[in-house]
C-alpha cells in the first residue's frame, strides 16, 4: 500500500476487539510451548481485505500495554488503517484467548476478555472513522455481545452509514460464550434494519429472524422482503449461497485438505467484500469467497495464510505444482 493510498478514503471500515491469541500445539493442561498472534473477526477481515489490495480501517481499543502494542503493530505491518484506534489508559487491558487443538480440526478457544479495553469500546470511538468516500461498513454480532456501550456504537455507526449511503455487512458470528440466542436476537433485530448485506451460517439464521422457527427459505424470503439487498448462508465445507430479489446462487467449497478451521468464515467475509468491491457478479464474488476461505483452513493461524490479490489463482494449478 503506498503514501497516496493512505491518503485517500478507506473503501471498508470495520471495528471490533483484538486480542492477544495464544496458540498451543497440543492439550493446555499438559503445557508447552505457545505462539503469540492477534485476532478478532473484524480485524481478521480487515486483513484479508488489505492483502488483496484494498483500503481498509480497523477502529477499535486496546490496552496500554505490550499486548496491545502488538495488536497495532501487527495491524499496521499488514497495511490496515489504524488511525482510529484508541489506546485505553484507565487501567484496562487488552483481551487474551487461547487456543488449543483437540480433535482432528477440532480446536478450543478459551477467552479473558472479561473487563477488557476493547470492551469499552463507544459510539465516540467509532463514528470519526466512517469517512466520506467509504464503501462498506463491516460489522459483527460479536461487538454489540461485549458490552452495552459496544451495542450501543454498532448501532450507531450502521445508522450512520446508512443515512450515508454506505453498504452495511452484518456478519452474525454468534459466540455463545458471550451471550444467549435469546439476547443475541434481541441486539441483532435493531441493527438488522440498517443492514444491507447480511451473512450468517445456517445455524446462525434464525437468530435474525422475527419467527425463527420457519425453514431457511422462508426465513430468507422474509428478510430480502424487510429490506436486506442480499442474504449470504455460509455453509461450511458444502460452500455457500447467496439469495437477493433476483435468486439465488449455490457455490461449492474448495476441496482442500483442512488443518485448521479457525478463521475460515472471516476469510470468506474477506473474500465475498472484496470481490463486491471489484466489480464480481454473484458468482465471482462466491468464488472468491470459498478460495479466501480455503487458504484458511490449509493453513495455521487465523489469518496467518490468507492470499494476496495475485495469489487467489494458486488453487487452480495441478497438485504439486513447483512455482519458480
Amino acid at each position: 500500500m503506498t503514501a497516496r493510498d493512505l491518503e485517500a478514503p478507506p473503501e471498508v471500515v470495520t471495528f471490533g476487539e483484538t486480542m492477544a491469541a495464544l496458540r498451543a500445539q497440543g492439550a493446555l493442561r499438559l503445557g508447552g510451548s505457545l505462539g503469540l498472534s492477534v485476532a478478532g473477526a473484524e480485524s481478521n477481515v480487515a486483513i484479508g481485505l488489505a492483502r488483496l489490495g484494498h483500503r481498509v480501517r480497523w477502529a477499535g481499543r486496546v490496552g496500554a500495554d505490550e499486548l496491545g502494542a502488538l495488536v497495532l503493530r501487527t495491524l499496521r505491518a499488514e497495511g490496515v488503517d489504524i488511525g482510529h484506534a484508541v489506546t485505553d489508559d484507565t487501567g484496562r487491558s487488552t483481551g487474551l484467548l487461547l487456543t488449543e487443538p483437540r480433535l482432528g480440526t477440532l480446536t478450543r478457544v478459551s477467552y479473558y476478555r472479561a473487563g477488557s479495553a476493547g470492551s469499552a469500546l463507544a459510539a465516540a470511538d467509532v463514528l470519526p472513522a466512517l469517512a466520506s468516500g467509504t464503501r462498506i461498513l463491516h460489522l459483527t454480532g460479536i461487538t454489540p455481545a461485549l458490552s452495552p456501550s459496544a451495542a450501543e456504537a454498532a448501532l450507531a455507526a450502521a445508522t450512520t452509514a446508512r443515512e450515508a449511503g454506505i453498504t452495511v455487512c452484518l456478519d452474525v458470528n454468534y459466540r455463545s460464550r458471550l451471550w444467549t440466542a435469546d439476547r443475541a436476537r434481541i441486539a441483532l433485530r435493531p441493527l438488522l434494519a440498517r443492514t444491507d448485506l447480511l451473512i450468517a451460517s445456517e445455524d446462525e439464521l434464525p437468530l435474525v429472524l422475527e419467527r425463527p422457527d420457519v425453514g431457511e427459505d422462508d426465513g430468507v424470503k422474509s428478510l430480502l422482503a424487510a429490506g436486506v439487498g442480499e442474504v449470504v448462508i455460509k455453509r461450511g465445507a458444502r460452500g455457500a449461497t447467496t439469495s437477493t430479489a433476483d435468486g439465488t446462487t449455490d457455490r461449492s467449497a474448495r476441496e482442500v485438505d483442512a488443518v485448521d478451521l479457525v478463521g475460515a468464515g472471516d476469510a470468506f467475509v474477506a473474500g465475498y467484500l472484496s470481490g463486491l468491491l471489484d466489480g464480481a457478479d454473484i458468482p465471482g464474488r462466491l468464488h472468491r469467497a470459498v478460495t479466501t476461505a480455503a487458504f484458511a483452513v490449509a493453513t495455521r493461524g487465523d489469518w496467518e495464510g490468507l492470499p494476496t490479490q495475485d495469489e487467489l489463482g494458486l488453487f487452480d494449478q495441478p497438485d504439486g505444482t513447483t512455482i519458480r
